[in-house]
């Protein structure tokens, strides 16, 4: 026996997968929506982050500027710088150097030629003056220029001595890793300078600088892993236009340090929902036994009846604290024990009526032989000239007739169907049999209901043509039934539609007498009918016919309502080869 097959396991199991279930749904929305919000905690402070270090590197820059506009309207540089004297400037340039606090301070003559470098940044004469040609292209003469592991923003001011140049001073100061530390102390986050692809400066450690460096054009927000961790990361622009080959700085955070704090959560949602578990499976278990105590008392009572075969024990009672399902249970198996006796009697009818179609078969055999002599006699007295004898003949050649039909639906109906499949016009079928059913001008008109173009089937022709030949012809029967008097007398409809994708439906439909209900359930059943000529093998016939074809019949009646036929043919039968 598996852990499944107790009712009591199931039942506690069903519990426990419940909550577990329910609780687990619970836990992914909460750390879903944990990590949703922490996610955009992280995005808004990269976003301040990086507003501080635009406020933060605009506002420096501004502040430079003014001094450094200052310094320059100072008659004392510009009378110094008028002389184009070295000596002469060295000592005025550092005396203003240091009250700028500029780490680059260069004072250059009207020709553009290096009078004084003073500050920690000591360019040669090549990068000073792609410096002052970078800052006259701009309009306000600032400019980022790289340099060594820095990244110098630098301003060119004029130094005007009247209507005359007296030379120019270049100030700058430079964007390396000390500003992107103070940037980082102000913003709590990482910082890396960049000129164009190159990374210039960065407060990462060296393999989280090359990973970054290794990443080429970015731009915008994104999320890279550096190292062992995830970052996200914003490139925010420097310069007055943002471009690829523009300064930026990337404002950097850590996305694995910012939710290290979800696995623990998910610990103690995980830990949560194991007790929650625990406490609904004891909980269910303990149902369960209510439940099951009862049924299994039933279903003790069931096994001692079919080791006995006695269906006539009484069940036990559920008692005061009995389950309504195991009542249930109980008054169901009560009435299955019924239907049992009921199929048992059926049981032996259908034994009957087996050995009655095979022992038909053999009277069949027997019958025909004696009919056919009968029939040649009659052949023979119909050639006489006594009209009398004449009719007795016509008379029983008629009846030989009838009798031989009835030894033939005995026969078809006892033997294996085999069928014949091929394409066919299913249209042209129902039309060719009502043209056979029609055979005399004073049969019940019927009128075919279907597609004008080709209603394509692979089917056995023949077969179900002589299925619709005896709907048909019950149907003419039934409308002839009504009394003389009835104005229910309307055409026989046969109707063809489409079902579905791949079937077709096939509706007989007859104003006649109808069935009775107590008849209908038993029209389908062999030697059944409530016609006195009939064989009762017609409809019974016509249902392994269909069924063989891989389709259903079924019929709907009432009484001076006329009937209904139903058939559902697949469009591609299936070969069913000794199908009775």
């Amino acid at each position: 026996m598996g852990v499944l097959s107790s009712l009591t396991n199931r039942i506690f199991l069903a519990s426990a997968s419940l909550v577990a279930v329910s609780i687990g749904l619970a836990a992914y929305r909460v750390n879903e929506s944990v990590t949703a919000q922490a996610e955009t905690d992280l995005r808004s402070g990269l976003d301040d982050a990086a507003a501080l270090v635009d406020d933060f590197s605009r506002t420096q820059f501004g502040d430079f500027v003014k001094v450094a506009s200052l310094i320059a309207d100072l008659p004392r540089l510009k009378a110094a710088a008028i002389t184009d004297d070295q000596p002469t400037v060295a000592p005025v340039a550092e005396e203003f150097q240091r009250k700028l606090g500029s780490d680059l301070f260069v004072v250059l003559s009207p020709n553009d030629r290096v009078l004084a470098s003073v500050g920690r940044i000591h360019p040669d004469d090549a990068a000073v003056a792609e410096m002052v040609a970078a800052c006259r292209r701009r309009p306000d003469g600032a400019a980022f220029r790289p340099y060594g592991g820095s990244l110098i923003h630098a301003i060119a001011l004029p130094l005007e001595a009247g209507a005359s140049s007296a030379g120019t001073l270049l100030a700058g100061f430079p964007l390396g890793r000390e500003f992107a530390a103070r940037i980082k102390a102000a913003t709590k986050s990482e910082i890396a300078i960049t000129s164009g692809a190159r990374i210039l400066a960065s407060t990462l450690d060296e393999r989280r600088t090359a990973d970054l460096a290794n990443l080429g054009g970015i731009s915008g927000v994104f999320v890279r892993r550096l190292g062992d961790e995830d970052y996200v990361g914003r490139v925010q622009p420097l310069g007055a236009e943002a471009g690829p080959d523009e300064p930026a700085a990337i404002v950097l955070r850590s996305r694995t340090e910012r939710l290290r704090f979800l696995p623990a959560l998910r610990m103690q949602l995980a830990v949560t929902g194991l007790g929650a578990i625990l406490v609904a499976t004891l909980i269910g278990y303990g149902v369960a036994r209510t439940v099951t105590g009862p049924v299994r008392a039933l279903t003790a009572t069931m096994r001692d009846m079919a080791a006995t075969g006695d269906l006539e024990r009484e069940l036990p009672e559920t008692g005061r604290w009995g389950d309504e399902d195991a009542r249930m249970l109980a008054s169901t198996f009560r009435q299955l024990t019924t239907a049992l006796v009921r199929f048992r009697r059926e049981a032996a009818q259908k034994e009957r009526l087996s050995a009655l179609g095979r022992w038909s078969t053999v009277v069949a055999h027997e019958i025909r032989n004696p009919l056919m002599i009968i029939k040649s006699a009659t052949r023979s007295l119909r050639k006489r000239a006594s009209q009398d004898v004449a009719g007795v003949a016509a008379s029983i050649d008629e009846e030989v007739h009838r009798l031989n039909g009835v030894v033939t639906d005995v026969l078809d109906f006892a033997k294996p169907i085999r069928f014949d499949l091929s394409d066919a016009d299913l249209g042209e079928i129902c039309r060719d049999a009502a043209r056979a059913v029609q055979a005399s001008p004073d049969d019940v008109p019927i009128v075919v209901d279907c597609a004008p173009t080709a209603l394509p089937v692979v089917t056995d022709r023949e077969r179900l043509r002589s299925v619709l030949v005896n709907l048909l012809t019950n149907a003419q029967h039934a409308v002839r039934a009504q009394p003389a008097e009835s104005s229910n007398r309307s055409p026989i409809s046969l109707k063809v539609e489409r079902q579905g994708g791949d079937h077709w439906g096939i509706a007989v439909v007859d104003r006649g007498v109808g069935v009775s209900p107590e008849d209908l359930p038993r029209i389908f059943e062999p030697f059944f009918t409530t016609r006195r000529t009939g064989s009762g093998l017609g409809l019974a016939l016509a249902r392994n016919i269909i069924e063989g074809l891989g389709g259903t019949i079924n019929a709907e009646s009432r009484p001076g309502a006329g009937t209904t036929v139903r058939i559902d043919l697949p469009e591609r039968s299936v070969r069913a080869e000794g199908r009775t």
